[in-house]
C-alpha cells in the first residue's frame, strides 16, 4: 500500500506541474481582465495540435514545437480577445465568460473538423522507464516536469524583473493608478491575454506529451485548471502553482481509492469547498 501511495504522490507532482502552466495563464488573464476566460482549454488543444504538426510533419524538436505552440496560442488568444470578447465588455464579466465558453466550443469543433477525433502522438524516441524499487517514472514525465519547472521560473522572473511584467502587476493591482503612470491598461490587457494564452498552448503540449492529443484534450483539463486557480486564489500567480500541485496530487490519490471516472469530481468538490470555507483561495487577497 505504501508503494502505491508513493507512486501516486510522484504522479501527482508531475500532473500538478503540467496543470500549473495553463493555470498560470488562466490566473494572469483573470488578474488583469477580471473575468474567467474559459477558452483556455480550447487554446491548450489548439497549441497542442500546432506543436504536433511542428514535431511530426516538420521534424522540429519538442522545445521548438512547444515554442510554436506558445506563439500560435498567443496569437489565437489575442485575436479572440480583440475581435470578440473585448466587444462584450459592456455586458460585464459574466457576459465575457459566457462568450469565452462559446468561442471554446467553436475552436474545439474547428479542430475536430480539421483533424478528426483520432488520438495523435508526438514523434518521440522509445525509452525505458526509470525503475527505483517499486517506483516507475517515464523519461518523458521527467522531461515534462523539468520543462514545466523552467517555465514557472521564467514566468516568475518575467513578472518580477521585466518592465512589461511590472506593468502587468500594476494594471492588475490598480488600472486607474497605472494609467496615471503612463501605462495603457488596454494594451497591457491584450499583452496579458497573449502571454496567458501562450502558456495554455504550452500546457496543452506538455499534457499531450504525457498522454496523447485529441480535440477534447483541453476540455478534459479545464475544470482541473479552474479548480487549481480557485484553490490558490483567482488572480494569484503563486496561488495558481500551489493549487495546481494540490489538485494534481489529490486527483492521483482519488484514483487509488475510486474509479478513474470519479477523478473529474475532484475539481467540483474543491471549488465548492473553497467557495464555502475561503472564497479568496489559499493565497488570494480577501475582498473589501
Amino acid at each position: 500500500m505504501f508503494d502505491a501511495v508513493l507512486q501516486a504522490l510522484i504522479n501527482g507532482v508531475i500532473a500538478g506541474a503540467l496543470l500549473a502552466i495553463p493555470a498560470l495563464g488562466f490566473s494572469a488573464i483573470f488578474a488583469v481582465l477580471r473575468f474567467p476566460n474559459f477558452a483556455i482549454g480550447a487554446l491548450a488543444t489548439a497549441g497542442a495540435y500546432i506543436a504536433w504538426i511542428a514535431n511530426v510533419n516538420f521534424g522540429l524538436p519538442i522545445v521548438a514545437a512547444a515554442a510554436a505552440a506558445f506563439a500560435s496560442a498567443a496569437v489565437f488568444g489575442a485575436l479572440l480577445e480583440y475581435g470578440a470578447l473585448e466587444r462584450l465588455e459592456r455586458g460585464g464579466a459574466l457576459m465575457k465568460a459566457i462568450g469565452s465558453l462559446a468561442m471554446a466550443m467553436v475552436i474545439e469543433n474547428i479542430v475536430r473538423f480539421c483533424f478528426g477525433n483520432d488520438l495523435r502522438a508526438f514523434d518521440l524516441p522509445l525509452a525505458r522507464d526509470f525503475v527505483l524499487g517499486p517506483i516507475r517514472v517515464g523519461p518523458q514525465q521527467i522531461n515534462n516536469l523539468v520543462f514545466a519547472l523552467v517555465i514557472m521560473g521564467v514566468v516568475w522572473a518575467f513578472l518580477s524583473f521585466s518592465p512589461l511584467g511590472r506593468s502587468m502587476r500594476a494594471v492588475a493591482d490598480n488600472p486607474d493608478l497605472a494609467r496615471l503612470k503612463g501605462i495603457s491598461p488596454r494594451l497591457i490587457a491584450l499583452f496579458t491575454v497573449a502571454v496567458g494564452s501562450g502558456l495554455c498552448g504550452v500546457g496543452g503540449t506538455l499534457i499531450g506529451l504525457d498522454t496523447s492529443i485529441d480535440p477534447l484534450l483541453g476540455g478534459r483539463v479545464l475544470l482541473s485548471v479552474f479548480a487549481a486557480a480557485v484553490l490558490g486564489g483567482l488572480g494569484s500567480i503563486p496561488g495558481a502553482v500551489v493549487g495546481a500541485f494540490a489538485i494534481g496530487i489529490v486527483e492521483e490519490f482519488t484514483v487509488l481509492a475510486l474509479s478513474p471516472a470519479y477523478r473529474l469530481a475532484v475539481g467540483f468538490i474543491v471549488i465548492l469547498a473553497v467557495l464555502v470555507v475561503r472564497p479568496s483561495g489559499l493565497l488570494g487577497s480577501k475582498a473589501g
